[in-house]
């Protein structure tokens, strides 16, 4: 693989600057510290196709593409020019743009299960907009939100229910119930338990595992005969499973459903979408019910962004993009198992999830979980110029990225398997990483460490 990349010392810098300006050193949690090990990369500073560069000129090849948001790859010739073009012209005006209709139509004939759509800026506004809505539909409080699916909102319907729950009301915490994926007799036993009482049950249409046995046509039919409406959240699917979404691949129109990430390529917008029934009530048509605040956002209809939707939209229709992501998906994944297999490690290493958005599972001795040998799978894979927080594809990873990834990753486990025989913590430089969502910061990340005495390269 060559020199291994060991200089962080911008990135070192930078660190303690951000924490002591910013709550956690980053924006977004997934892109914390607590979530890398010590010898990594803390800071970007540009990213073209499926390769990104750090503070201190260390390149990789990036398989996080932005938290899922970067479907065609970093800085799309396509989608810079159709958002350098718009910012030419303003991006913000006081009535809206012509570029909102546009939009909304691209929209509207890509994914046709929806009859109207709303834009806003990140997910947690649509998802929580899909709540407000229903609620108001129903005249109902309490939502049912898949406990299986690890992330729907940062606000207090969703992160009440998590362990990193503090600042939210007790009262407000009781108004989510939680129902296991294609487990109908798990949302069965919540109307059961709440009769007349649940909105909306919300949902990904998949984690990468496919919905058995018709359960997401089971789990609709469920919702409606109890009243309830059927939510479907589709900011990782939408653009990864189908050009139309997950509920195009499934066959499945929901009531409402959300889309985010991979829209715009990066740039910031996400889509409530539904039957418009349901989203008249944010409108001015409806005259005998109560409006509803549907969504209404300064910044939700930023020319730019809206651009950047479309020509991401209009890539997707009219090239091989998902079929692309399958193939280097399924390459990928089956390359890597038989790299597992030939260390032996089948009970602690794996890939699993749909193949344009793989994900990987790290397990220690005992094959429990571990954030230890995930820090150090995550930490010689960055060693080797691979930037792997999961496993995920864009339209730019080349086979060339491909076989590039498979040496280091060939390379990595086996510093993997030599911590299984005598303990990570010989290999590991530092603490390991943490889950996000967790009751208490047990430790705080610490500066990088000096490197134990045994060789995670050797």
């Amino acid at each position: 693989m060559g020199k291994l990349i060991q200089n962080f010392e911008t990135s070192d810098r930078l660190r303690k600057r951000a924490r002591q300006m910013i709550p956690g050193g980053a924006h977004t949690y997934a892109k914390g510290d607590d979530q890398y090990p010590i010898l990594s990369p803390g800071f970007i500073v540009n990213g073209y196709g499926s390769h990104v560069w750090d503070v201190d000129g260390n390149e990789y090849i990036e398989y996080g593409m932005g938290n899922r948001a970067v479907g065609l790859g970093h800085a799309y010739f396509h989608v810079v020019e159709a958002v350098r073009a718009e910012l030419e012209r303003g991006c913000n005006f006081t009535r809206p743009s012509r570029i909102e209709v546009d939009c909304a139509t691209t929209f509207l004939e890509t994914i046709t299960t929806a009859e109207m759509v709303k834009f806003c800026k990140n997910g947690s506004d649509a998802t929580s907009a899909a709540i407000r809505l229903a609620r108001a539909v129903t005249g109902r409080d309490l939502i049912a939100r898949c406990s299986d699916h690890p992330f729907f909102s940062t606000d207090d319907w969703f992160i009440g229910t998590t362990e990193m729950n503090a600042g939210i009301p007790k009262v407000i915490q009781k108004l989510t119930v939680g129902f296991q994926y294609n487990d109908i007799e798990s949302a069965q036993s919540l109307f059961s338990r709440y009769p007349g009482r649940i909105a909306a049950f919300i949902l990904e249409p998949s984690r990468g595992e496919k919905p058995k046995d018709h359960y997401l046509h089971k789990l609709r039919r469920l919702c409606h005969e109890n009243g309830a409406l059927f939510i479907l959240d589709e900011m990782i699917t939408g653009f990864r499973w189908d050009v139309g979404g997950a509920q195009k691949a499934y066959d499945i129109t929901p009531d409402l459903s959300c889309f985010g990430k991979a829209l715009g390529n990066g740039f910031s917008i996400s889509a409530l979408a539904g039957k418009r029934e349901f989203m008249e009530r944010g409108g001015l048509s409806e005259t005998s019910k109560p409006r509803v605040f549907l969504l209404s956002t300064t910044h939700g209809a930023e020319t730019h962004a809206m651009a950047a939707a479309i020509a991401t939209m209009r890539v997707y229709r009219h090239e091989p993009v998902i079929e692309y992501l399958i193939r280097q998906g399924n390459t990928l994944r089956s390359a890597v198992g038989q790299i597992v297999a030939g260390h032996g490690l089948e009970h602690h290493f794996g890939v699993q999830g749909h193949p344009a958005c793989l994900s990987y599972s790290t397990l220690d001795e005992e094959g429990k979980p571990s954030q230890a040998f995930r820090s150090l799978f995550l930490q010689e894979t960055i060693r080797r110029g691979i930037l792997a927080p999961s496993l995920v594809v864009s339209y730019t990873h080349s086979d060339e990225d491909i076989e590039r990834t498979l040496d280091a990753i060939d390379e990595a486990l086996g510093v993997y398997k030599k911590a299984l025989d005598h303990g990570v913590e010989k290999y590991l430089v530092g603490r390991p990483s943490d889950v996000v969502f967790r009751r208490f910061n047990l430790q705080p990340p610490a500066a990088r460490q000096p490197q134990p005495d045994a060789s995670p390269a050797g």
